[in-house]
């Protein structure tokens, strides 16, 4: 696996492993490519690294993973993220996923994109933003109402000031 560029794996303060940057990323730019492996929905394997790709997003080709096989999968969730991630699944069914910088990134900042469990999966959330959600949930009102008791009372949801 080679090394992108820009980028370090780190214990983090957030969870286990994270990457922090070694140079600064401004608005916009792209942070990396990331690599991955392609399974269909009803494969059996751990999908702890795995972007979850829907139809929307396949050409109506339905859910697929993208496992993450590169320091990528070391990106961890914020709710107030600094990066999301795009991704292009193509006709000979591959998907090229990336990441951009949502803010200027400064050396030594963690990278991080907002990604969401199903309520089934959640988590409790631990990335620290001023705007934390309290669980790793899909930001969705949907989602928090299928959450089981003990996550739906980490859940802070925010306030229309």
């Amino acid at each position: 696996m080679a090394v992108l560029e820009g980028l370090r794996v780190v214990k983090s303060t957030i969870h286990g492993y994270g990457v922090v940057t070694t140079r600064a990323f401004r608005t916009g730019e792209l942070v990396c490519f990331g690599d991955g492996v392609l399974y269909p929905a009803d494969a059996d394997f751990d999908d702890t690294y795995a972007l979850i790709l829907g139809p929307e997003d396949t050409n109506g080709a339905g859910v697929v993973f993208w496992d993450l096989v590169d320091q990528t999968r070391w990106f961890n969730h914020a709710c107030d993220p600094n990066t999301e991630v795009l991704a292009n699944y193509d006709t000979v069914r591959s998907v090229r996923a990336w990441w951009v910088a949502l803010r200027d990134i400064a050396v030594g900042e963690e990278i991080t994109y907002d990604y969401g469990f199903a309520a089934e999966v959640a988590e409790p959330c631990a990335c620290g933003s001023a705007t934390c959600r309290g669980v790793i949930v899909e930001d969705d009102p949907a989602e928090y109402g299928k959450l089981a008791e003990p996550m739906r009372r980490l859940l802070r949801l925010r306030r229309a000031s």
